[in-house]
């Protein structure tokens, strides 16, 4: 009798849903839908703002110098079209006849009146317009030039700069999640006296400004020996930093210390509870600090220029890019193709990890 009475229940259950899901929405209010418009408006603005700068730099990177200094040239990369009539090269214009813009090639120019010819029909003849070609505008074809980052790749000696800078972003971020997660883990899991002043202490170096460390430090590595090297850039990735520990520290307060306990009855050690049991549950937070060091370490301009000044070979893209900009500041194209080229990697590696690396700061930052 229970069997029927649940069955009949469920029965009108799946019915009152499929009744819902066939019922006809409500219309919205216009006062909702203007709202929502605005909303989308504003967003699409201004994220139009923001990338507006990169699609000018992308677009900049693909005009050759006489491009940029060609005079009322078109926004995008074009050259000026021409046509060949008699064995001459002739200049092409939009010429009104009749009402429509038509693209002709000048023939022979005059104050009064001019003479073109059709370059889409050049046997009807020569065609005669009244008015001062001075007047008309340039026919333009798209003409963009890839070929500039292949000069750049060569000019900047582009694959030793980036081998540099992936190797000391690579090792960086090892040595960073390594240490980070070793002290994250003392201060989430083992009570030890003067625990919380010293989490106080590592969190206040956050607000320490780097500028008053540079002379000490350099100081420092100018004794042992290790300025010209990668050592003054990578051994401090192996001794912590506050941000990271800080991070990797409130997400490991969120895992039950009761999966710890079951870890410490079958037996496992504090290095193999981690091991096993918090690092499994961490890899969002894990991955977000990679992610975050790898972008740092990609875009350090001032650390590989006071250490790697008289290095070139082991100098990275970021210090590269700027001598080549030195060199090259009187061809913007090249500027900016090399700009792009440097910014690559780091734009696939978050959209690659994007959904782990927002999840991984959402949960650090919110549910602690």
């Amino acid at each position: 009798m229970d069997t029927s009475a649940g069955r009949l229940q469920d029965l009108a259950v799946a019915r009152a849903a499929r009744r819902r899901r066939f019922m006809p929405r409500r219309p919205r209010r216009p006062a909702d839908a203007a709202r929502s418009f605005t909303l989308t408006f504003i967003v699409v603005v201004v994220v139009a703002a923001f990338l507006s700068p990169i699609a000018r730099t992308v677009l900049v990177s693909l005009k050759t110098p006489s491009q940029l200094s060609e005079t009322d040239s078109p926004f995008l990369p074009s050259v000026p079209q021409t046509f060949t009539f008699e064995g001459v090269d002739r200049d092409v214009y939009v010429v009104p006849v009749d009402g429509t813009d038509r693209t002709l090639a000048l023939v022979k120019p005059g104050r009064q009146s001019s003479q073109f010819v059709d370059p889409a029909n050049p046997g009807a003849g020569l065609i005669t317009w009244q008015g001062s070609w001075r007047t008309l505008d340039r026919a333009w074809a798209l003409s963009p030039a890839f070929s500039n980052f292949g000069d750049v790749w060569e000019l900047i000696d582009f694959p030793r700069l980036l081998s540099n800078t992936i190797a000391i972003a690579v090792i960086g971020m090892v040595g960073t999640i390594v240490s980070c997660v070793l002290v994250a883990y003392g201060f989430a899991r083992f009570r030890f006296p003067g625990r919380t002043l010293l989490f106080t202490l590592l969190v206040a170096t956050i607000f320490l400004p780097a500028a008053v460390t540079i002379i000490p430090t350099y100081t420092m590595f100018s004794k042992l020996g290790w300025v010209g090297t990668w050592l003054p850039l990578l051994v401090p990735t192996f001794f912590a930093n506050a941000y990271d520990v800080f991070l990797l520290r409130q997400y490991m307060l969120t895992i039950p210390r009761e999966m710890d306990e079951a870890a410490s009855i079958d037996g496992a050690g504090p290095f193999r509870t981690l091991i096993s049991v918090i690092l499994p549950q961490a890899w969002p937070v894990v991955i977000a600090v990679a992610i975050f060091h790898l972008v740092y370490s990609w875009n350090d301009f001032f650390g590989p220029l006071i250490y790697l000044s008289t290095k070139p070979e082991l100098q990275t893209l970021a210090v590269g890019l700027q001598r080549f900009n030195g060199i090259h500041y009187r061809n913007p194209a090249y500027v900016q193709a090399g700009t792009l080229m440097t910014m690559l990697i780091p734009v696939v590696l978050f959209l690659i990890f994007q959904r782990v690396f927002i999840r991984g700061v959402v949960i650090t930052g919110v549910e602690k």
